[in-house]
């Protein structure tokens, strides 16, 4: 059995992340993630006044609506919550869906 040695890095990892801090300090090229404010369902109910339960289960029926409300659905991930970029399609949609009254 034969042991070998690992083979040494070329570039210490300390000296890897100072020079990285030292771009980012001095202003790098790579633009910083603008921070955008995303408008969840609690804040959309309480502006259509009505409680979040129901607009969850209205946003819910809206969704599989694919031919009226194209956007909605495809822009929600299955078990994860409700949110929407300010002044998206899928929000407008939201907003008409809870909007109009359910016809039964």
């Amino acid at each position: 059995m034969t042991m070998t040695e690992p083979a040494k890095p070329t570039i210490a990892p300390n000296a890897a992340s100072k020079s990285d801090a030292a771009k980012t300090a001095t202003g790098s090229k790579t633009p910083a993630k603008p921070n955008v404010k995303m408008i969840t369902l609690d804040q959309l109910a309480r502006e259509m006044k009505m409680p979040p339960r129901d607009a969850r289960m209205l946003l819910r029926l809206a969704a599989k609506q694919t031919k009226v409300y194209p956007t909605l659905g495809k822009e929600h991930v299955a078990r994860q919550p409700w949110s929407w970029a300010p002044g998206s399609k899928a929000l407008d949609e939201a907003r008409k869906a809870l909007s109009s009254t359910p016809t039964v």
